[in-house]
């Protein structure tokens, strides 16, 4: 078994790599927050990342068949809710709960 000193080296040199590891990106980003670039992009990113995430989401839906309505109509309960309420909670909720109850009992196999 390891001595004291050895055990406390090792905890204290993890707890330093731990640390450094999370405090790493606060300090490099520090001097990013007046950069004209990044106020631009942290406006435009959430809608381009949920676009690209609902692409992604559907590109295999298959439209030929009658189950692509559930996902359709959850999608449609999502934007509609959010326009309506301007709640992403409100809005995720709602959509989730549309997709499982029209999967689970409409469109269930």
């Amino acid at each position: 078994m390891p001595d004291t000193t050895y055990l406390v080296a090792a905890v204290l040199i993890s707890a330093a790599v731990t640390w450094t590891l999370r405090a790493l990106p606060f300090a490099a980003l520090a001097p990013l927050r007046a950069s004209g670039t990044v106020q631009y992009l942290s406006t435009r990113m959430p809608a381009g990342i949920m676009v690209i995430l609902v692409v992604y989401c559907l590109r295999d839906l298959p439209l030929t068949h009658a189950r692509v309505a559930a996902p359709l109509a959850a999608l449609t309960v999502t934007v509609g809710l959010h326009l309506w309420r301007r709640n992403a909670l409100l809005s995720i909720l709602g959509g989730t709960a549309v997709h499982v109850a029209l999967a689970s009992t409409v469109f269930a196999h």
